[in-house]
């Protein structure tokens, strides 16, 4: 079990922008497997318990529940999962990835297998936040975008940008775990099914 911290230590702003001079070299050299050269972090409180969050989290046919971008993941066996993700112009791209490092309850790292549209490699840990207010969950990520920078400047203008995602991404995780929903303005599959009928 990890000791309760504070999450204002991992906070939500670029890793880049960190008071901390070593905080992206150390963010890197935490990952199990490095693949990539772009780094993104982000932070976020969700007020449920970490064994919960983090065995939500673990089971991966949950994450295209809360993350956007993400059309599939197919679980291969324990340590292995086929992603396949939107990306701009309409288009998808896939990797497969294997689980570098599980440890119950307080984080799970990955890292794409080689021939990857999108190498990447990153973590999750789950840790209690101070004063019973839940778990801190932090998202590591270091991905090399398609075309480079040109490629990052398209998918930053489509919002498929890893670092936007991110960020959206936990604060929807935070939505449905807290409240068992996320909140959209935009209507359902199944609602606008239910109108037809």
């Amino acid at each position: 079990m990890s000791d309760s911290t504070t999450c204002a230590s991992q906070d939500d702003a670029p890793l880049t922008a960190s008071k901390r001079s070593d905080a992206v070299d150390a963010a890197t050299a935490a990952l199990v497997e490095a693949k990539g050269d772009t780094l993104v972090g982000r932070t976020v409180t969700v007020n449920r318990p970490r064994e919960e969050l983090y065995n939500f989290w673990r089971d991966l046919s949950n994450l295209p529940a809360f993350m956007e971008n993400v059309e599939r993941v197919d679980v291969i066996d324990d340590l292995r999962s086929h992603w396949v993700v939107k990306a701009p112009g309409g288009r998808t791209v896939e990797w497969t990835s294997v689980i570098t490092e599980d440890r119950a309850g307080e984080l799970v790292a990955w890292a794409s297998e080689d021939g990857a549209d999108v190498p990447n490699s990153g973590r999750i840990d789950f840790r209690d936040a101070t004063g019973g207010r839940g778990t801190c969950v932090t998202a590591t990520i270091l991905y090399d975008p398609p075309a480079g920078a040109v490629g990052r400047l398209i998918a930053k203008l489509f919002q498929r940008e890893p670092a936007i995602q991110a960020r959206r991404d936990l604060r929807r995780f935070k939505q449905l775990m807290e409240t068992g929903e996320i909140a959209t303005s935009a209507r359902t599959r199944a609602q606008r099914e239910q109108e037809r009928d």
